[in-house]
Formats: C-alpha cells, sequence, structure tokens
C-alpha cells in the first residue's frame, strides 16, 4: 500500500471513530471544532497530492494474441543477424583497403555496427528492423505512444549489448514464458514485439 493510500485509510479511521464517540456530542463545541478542522486539514492535503500527481499513460496493452511467438522472432533475429554480417562484412572490408585492422579493433567496430544497425533502424522505423519487416513484427512501448531515444538506447543498446554476450544470450528466452513475450531487455525497457496484422486487423485496416 502507497503512503497516500496509508494516508487515507487512517483518516477514514479517524473520521469514523470521530462520528462513534462524538454521536452523543460528549465533547465541548471547541474541541469538536478543532478536531472538524483538522479532519478538514488532511483531506485538503490529500486532495492536492491527488491533484498533483502526474497521469500514468499505458500504451499498447493489448490481449496475449496480439504479441509475437518466440520462434518467429528468432528468425526475424537470425535475418538480421544475416544482415548484419554481409554489413560488418563491407564496411571492415573497405576499412581495410585505408587502414590496417588488428583482431581487437575489427571485433570492437563488429560490436559497433551489430548495435547500430538495431539502434538505429528501430528508432527511425519505429520499432523494425529488417529481420521484423519480413515477419511482420515491431516493436511497442507499453509507456510511449512512439518509442523514444532512451527506450531505443536501453532496448537495442544496453540490453542487446549484455544479451550478446555469451550465455547471456539465455536472456531471450525469458520472452517464450512471458505473458507478453518479453525478454530480458524487453522487461528494462517496457517493451514487446507485436505482429503488425493484428495491429492492422485491429484498427479495422483489414478486411
Amino acid at each position: 500500500m502507497s503512503e497516500q493510500e496509508q494516508a487515507k485509510s487512517k483518516l477514514n479511521k479517524d473520521a469514523t471513530d470521530f462520528f462513534i464517540h462524538n454521536k452523543e456530542d460528549n465533547k465541548s463545541k471547541e474541541e469538536l471544532s478543532e478536531l472538524r478542522d483538522e479532519n478538514s486539514r488532511q483531506w485538503d492535503h490529500l486532495t492536492r497530492l491527488e491533484e498533483d500527481r502526474e497521469p500514468v499513460h499505458h500504451y499498447h496493452d493489448f490481449p496475449i494474441y496480439f504479441y509475437a511467438g518466440f520462434w518467429m522472432r528468432v528468425w526475424a533475429f537470425v535475418v538480421d543477424t544475416m544482415c548484419i554480417g554481409s554489413l560488418t562484412g563491407l564496411i571492415l572490408g573497405m576499412l581495410s583497403m585505408m587502414v590496417t585492422l588488428n583482431t581487437a579493433l575489427s571485433a570492437f567496430l563488429s560490436v559497433v555496427i551489430y548495435l547500430l544497425y538495431f539502434v538505429l533502424l528501430t528508432k527511425y522505423t519505429n520499432g523494425q528492423t529488417i529481420g521484423k519487416m519480413i515477419f511482420g513484427l515491431k516493436v511497442v512501448s507499453f509507456t510511449e505512444e512512439d518509442l523514444s531515444w532512451a527506450t531505443v538506447l536501453v532496448r537495442e543498446g544496453a540490453c542487446r549489448f549484455i544479451l550478446q554476450i555469451g550465455p547471456l544470450m539465455l536472456g531471450y528466452i525469458v520472452a517464450a514464458f512471458t505473458p507478453k513475450k518479453q525478454h530480458i531487455g524487453d522487461l528494462f525497457s517496457d517493451t514487446s514485439v507485436v505482429t503488425i496484422n493484428t495491429l492492422k486487423a485491429y484498427n479495422g485496416q483489414i478486411k
């Protein structure tokens, strides 16, 4: 229970006790007046807290079948890794003709290209990579109508970097068992992946 809910609960109890103990009017008018004033001040304070609190918006909160299945997302990821492999080979090949690339630098640039692929495509297509485009999938946020840079950088930057490290890739498997098909990166960024055709049908764009 939040601090505000606890305060309201206590205030309700105090108000009930007030009327029970004073229904016989066994207190002086001054005492009753002070109690009523205190009660009024507490209610005014709680009302201001309620008015000042920012509204919480929830987006893309769909039934379970809207969210893309684990295996469909796996195949989209496979396509993305193939695209990244081709892109990395092309870029590193061009760079090697201009400068000498040692193993460490090549590995670093490969990671940078990997992350930039997911970050830039997801942000500028509002939720899609090439793999997701092919399989009709899209990343959506539960707290934003459109994906912000902060959300994309957490999901596709920080979490992708962590999840590509050896056994930590098992964090993707979590999507097979969570209600809204969220892997570890989704859970940290309040996102998931939906099927576009289901969204179109929901919005009346497919008849």
